[in-house]
Order: structure tokens, then C-alpha cells, then sequence
């Protein structure tokens, strides 16, 4: 079982930055692809960028430009760097990976199904 921790959130300032991070114990682990999803109350949850093992990355319209997404197979980490942050990104952060069994997900440029999810880390934006 993998087990996926994500750190890093907090409550800032609009127009700061975060960085996110997503690590997992398991060894070896190299899945296709990764995600960040983010939760927003009364809101569904929403993907927010994907990076495939070539280090390919799509994101969702609302972070193009602000957020990034990167990983380091080393380090078995995810991380999003979150930059220029405004209220409405306040949310619960998720961070996915591929597995064998979940729910198959289309980013802009490829798929990947997501079955191991974390506990989530809120970030907060106030207005």
C-alpha cells in the first residue's frame, strides 16, 4: 500500500507564495504520473496540474502562469509551487498517484489513473 503525505500548507498573505510537497515512503516507486487536487468548501474537487514521468505538466486554466508542478523520483517527492496566491486558490490540497485500481483521469496532454490519494493540506488565502 502506498501511502501518500502531503506539507506545506498554511494561511497567507494574497500574493505570496507556497510551496507544497507530497512524499511517500515507498521504495522503489516511480508511477507514470502524479496530480495535485484541490477541494474548495461547497466545491468539488478539481484538478490542479499533472506531471507525467517525462516531466511533462499540464494545469488547470485557473494556475497556468502561478503554479508549478515538479517532482523528484529520487526523493520519491511531488511538489507545487504555488506563486501570486489569491483567495479563491483557498482550498484543501490533494496530492494523487497512478495505481492499478482508480479512477482514470483526462489532463490536457495525457491520462492517468489515480488511485492512491493523500490526507490533503489546506491552504488559506484570505481576502
Amino acid at each position: 500500500q502506498v501511502q501518500l503525505v502531503e506539507s506545506g500548507g498554511g494561511s497567507v498573505q494574497a500574493g505570496v507564495s507556497l510551496r507544497l510537497s507530497c512524499t511517500t515512503s515507498a521504495r522503489p516507486y516511480a508511477p507514470h504520473c502524479m496530480a495535485w487536487f484541490r477541494q474548495a468548501p461547497g466545491k468539488e474537487r478539481e484538478g490542479v496540474a499533472a506531471i507525467s514521468t517525462d516531466g511533462t505538466a499540464n494545469y488547470a486554466d485557473a494556475v497556468e502562469d502561478r503554479f508549478i508542478i515538479s517532482r523528484d523520483n529520487a526523493k520519491n517527492t511531488l511538489y507545487l509551487q504555488m506563486n501570486s496566491l489569491k483567495p479563491e486558490d483557498t482550498a484543501i490540497y490533494y496530492c494523487a498517484s497512478e495505481s492499478e485500481v482508480g479512477n482514470w483521469y483526462v489532463f490536457t496532454s495525457f491520462g492517468c489513473r489515480l488511485g492512491y490519494w493523500g490526507q490533503g493540506t489546506q491552504v488559506t488565502v484570505p481576502f
